[in-house]
């Protein structure tokens, strides 16, 4: 970063003693910051990295010391971010989101008007009771899920998601912070304190002006957003891979009831394949000894030794008389009708919680051509099953194990997503065609999705409800530990997978400017000159001076700083103008709230930044015309809401 270092080369030639001279270190954390605007907005440099030179450069020049520079890696703040990506990843994985937002989607019906104004409403009245962090949090997944079943690009949405939940804020004391501010300077001055709903007409006005402002910019500037992903997307899903082979109509369940004569014997003991030619592709039992709330599902591949139990069920495919005849013989009782029509209509495709399918396609020179697959043995060797094999346009789905294979063959093998990672190494004889650990991410684990929700929906309470005594960071991290314990994640690794770094190195890295700020008296001096300077021209104009310096202010620091350091000096100013000072720290909070010019001023645009694969620019383009429309509204009707 040549610019930053350029900051050397000012002080070494004008021989700068700027720890004498206090005067100097506002100078210089003022240059700081205006270079880290620039490359933020030039987007060359990625944003984590110009926060991290801007932390390094404040270091350097002693402005702060490395406990204040560390402090915002340390701050609740950022770990709450932390782990609101693992709740949100949680509530993706297990399909939550999903089944959420298909219940939303049926009110919205196909209309993207409709779609629109839903996630502005819904998500400003969860606002309204939860911080804008936990609210974005709760409704990203969803909003991201929505917005894939309609057909609609979610960039569209994710920056409306982020200022509908600040603008939500503003309906309730608790809504957000500047609100507890400006009720604390209000009370400390001996005025009577704001009721909980006193906010109410400011955040209605805010979500109005809000909504009829970001649909038709959202609309110009956001809706070509990441659709070049989309077209680069690659490989069959597994969706399309079970229709392509029919799995499904040749797919039935069978379940071991008590007096099953299945019960106790082993997948050998049964010999399905010669006597009935089926195929056991598959176990599945649920964990009974654990709490039904908690139930895991184990699946397992039909192995020679694996003994039956009660109340398991066999994944089977073959015709559907041998399949009555197998059902009829061992007592098992046919859970989707006894017709391959009547199947098909059924739920009773594979899922892929723990097992998954995948197409591998044998080369020229493989050492399996014109072997059978019963004397391949790639279950021996793999522990995988062949489902399938097409040849040019044939599938050939009954009497597999006698069936030759040839070069050229595309195999459907079913195996644990390890096991068929194993199969991508082994790449002699045959090629995984796709990414099937990228489909297997993709899988979600719907059986969990009661967990995540009671999970969710207690990280809430604990945030909206004063009278529990945990803090709003450790509701987070208590969720995020459980959506890990609890099975909602694969593995530990996966939950670590869903919190974007950059993210957080960036917000982490920004927090000290606002200390920097205060320290070196840039903020005070700022505010200072502006008010003063207006103070002679009414009310109205001073009440919009201080508006507009907080709007600026709440840019590069965050909004509870610049909440606390402005109150102060709006309270003052209406006292020594002789006006009611409500309607100035409606001003300052209003201002600190409603910042979206800037993705790092608050952690909602933060977290919806990489989701929406949003530039700074895209800020500045929507963001900053909102921010200014909304000022311009406000400080001609907050005066009429609460008169000077």
């Amino acid at each position: 970063m040549p610019a930053f270092c350029f900051l050397f080369c000012v002080c070494e030639n004008f021989n700068i003693c700027y720890y004498q001279l206090p005067y100097y270190f506002m100078v210089i954390t003022l240059i700081i910051l205006v270079l880290s605007a620039v490359f933020f907005m030039s987007g060359k440099v990625r944003s984590d990295l110009v926060a991290l030179c801007a932390l390094i450069s404040l270091l350097i020049f002693q402005i702060l010391t490395p406990e204040e520079a560390l402090s915002g890696f340390s701050n609740s703040v950022v770990i709450m971010m932390v782990g609101l990506f693992v709740v949100g990843g949680a509530i993706f994985q297990t399909g939550l989101a999903k089944m959420i937002s298909s219940k939303i989607l049926k009110l919205a019906g196909k209309s993207e008007l409709r779609l629109f104004l839903l996630v502005m409403l819904v998500t400003s009245a969860i606002g309204a009771f939860v911080s804008n962090t936990g609210t974005v949090a709760l409704m990203l997944p969803i909003v991201v899920s929505l917005a894939v079943s309609a057909g609609m690009n979610p960039s569209r949405l994710l920056m409306p998601l982020a200022f509908a939940s600040s603008m939500g804020g503003m309906m309730t004391l608790i809504g957000t912070p500047p609100n507890l501010v400006i009720q604390n300077a209000l009370t400390s001055a001996g005025f009577e304190p704001l009721s909980f709903f006193s906010f109410l007409p400011v955040g209605l006005i805010c979500v109005t002006i809000g909504t009829l402002v970001l649909m038709p910019l959202t609309k110009w500037f956001l809706s070509k957003k990441g659709k070049k992903q989309e077209v680069n997307a690659s490989g069959k899903s597994l969706n399309q891979l079970v229709k392509e082979y029919g799995l499904s109509s040749n797919l039935f369940r069978l379940r071991a009831d008590t007096s099953s004569l299945l019960v106790g014997k082993t997948i050998i003991d049964l010999d399905v394949r010669r006597k009935y030619g089926l195929n056991i592709l598959e176990v599945r039992r649920g964990d009974i000894s654990q709490n039904r709330f908690l139930k895991t599902i184990t699946q397992k591949l039909a192995e020679p030794d694996t003994v039956m139990q009660e109340q398991d069920v066999l994944y089977v495919t073959g015709e559907v008389e041998s399949v009555e005849r197998f059902a009829e013989d061992y007592l098992l009782e046919m859970l989707d009708g006894h017709t391959t029509e009547e199947a098909a209509k059924a739920n009773n495709s594979l899922d892929f919680y723990d097992i998954g399918i995948a197409e591998i396609v044998l080369m020229p020179s493989s050492n399996l051509a014109n072997r059978t697959v019963k004397d391949a043995d790639l279950r021996g060797k793999f522990n995988v099953n062949v489902l399938g094999i097409r040849r040019k346009k044939e599938y050939i789905l009954q009497d597999l194990g006698n069936e030759k294979m040839h070069s050229g063959d595309v195999l459907l093998v079913q195996g644990t997503w390890q096991d068929i990672a194993r199969l991508s190494k082994e790449d002699a004889d045959w090629v995984v065609l796709g990414q099937p650990l990228n489909e297997a991410a993709k899988v979600t684990l719907d059986y969990k999705a009661p967990v995540a929700a009671a999970i969710m929906v207690l990280m809430v309470v604990m945030m909206v409800f004063d009278f529990i005594p945990v803090a709003p960071v450790t509701a987070v991290m208590i969720a995020g530990v459980l959506m890990v314990i609890t099975g909602c994640f694969r593995n530990v690794e996966a939950a670590y997978k869903t919190i974007n770094w950059e993210t957080i190195v960036l917000f982490a890295g920004m927090l000290p400017m606002s200390l920097a700020l205060e320290k070196t008296g840039a903020s005070e001096y700022i505010s200072n000159s502006l008010v003063t300077g207006l103070g002679s021209y009414g009310p109205i104009v001073l009440m919009a001076g201080i508006y507009f310096t907080t709007s600026l202010m709440t840019m590069f620091i965050s909004n509870t700083v610049t909440a606390v350091l402005m109150a102060p000096i709006a309270l003052q100013s209406a006292l020594q103008i002789g006006v009611s000072p409500v309607p100035f720290l409606f001003a300052v909070t209003v201002a600190a709230s409603m910042c979206f010019a800037s993705p790092f001023s608050t952690p909602p645009n933060a977290l919806v930044m990489p989701a929406g694969q949003y530039t700074f620019m895209d800020y500045i383009k929507v963001g900053l015309p909102l921010q200014v429309i909304m000022g311009i509204v406000m400080v001609f009707a907050l005066p009429l809401l609460f008169p000077f």
